[in-house]
């Protein structure tokens, strides 16, 4: 059994500052900066910072950590807003797009090399894989999606985000991991749109 993680609760200027450290790391990756840099562009002291974490390492966890947190509140929040199976799903998927296309191509190639926060994305693409089986298996037993083999279809999407998550869909079509999850919505939405009833084309 793993031992829980305790989450430290952050005051009101820590969480800003934390926001404020993933939106200068989202917009130009983390490798390149010291401590220095960091508490130079967000005026604060080092001290300050090692409030948060006790070293760089530790703070680039922190900012991935809080970047996926955030987004998994606003992803949910979108599903929260439509109805029905497909366009819940639909939802999901071009809300993991939006939020991963808000990160540039510097923070995911630091993402990539840096393996406690890679380590991160893959939880989070392992939580997304399972809240998409759980989207679709509901819907196709509600009688709202196509009528496939649930697991598979599921584990298939799923395998796709993992793709996309270990950057290999990008080597191989030179595509950005928010392109890539907006072309998978697309071809999920022609795998799962329930058929035309009989008679129902004009």
């Amino acid at each position: 059994m793993t031992t829980p993680v305790v989450r430290r609760r952050r005051s009101a200027r820590q969480l800003d500052l934390l926001d404020r450290l993933v939106a200068l790391m989202a917009a130009e990756g983390f490798a390149h900066l010291t401590l220095d840099d960091v508490a130079e562009r967000l005026h604060c002291s080092k001290s300050t910072l090692y409030v948060l974490a006790s070293s760089k390492q530790e703070l680039v966890v922190e900012v991935v950590t809080q970047y996926f947190r955030t987004s998994a509140a606003v992803v949910e929040e979108r599903v929260a807003r439509v109805e029905g199976p497909l366009e819940r799903v639909v939802a999901y998927l071009e809300a993991v797009s939006s939020r991963l296309a808000l990160l540039s191509r510097e923070f995911l190639e630091d993402l990539a090399d840096f393996g406690p926060a890679a380590a991160v994305y893959r939880r989070n693409t392992e939580l997304a894989a399972d809240r998409i089986r759980e989207l679709i298996a509901e819907g196709i037993a509600d009688g709202g999606l196509r009528s496939v083999h649930a697991a598979f279809t599921a584990e298939m999407i799923a395998a796709t985000m993992f793709d996309i998550q270990r950057g290999e869909l990008t080597a191989r079509l030179g595509m950005d991991d928010a392109a890539a999850y907006a072309e998978l919505s697309t071809l999920v939405v022609q795998l799962l749109a329930p058929a035309d009833p009989p008679g129902s084309r004009t």
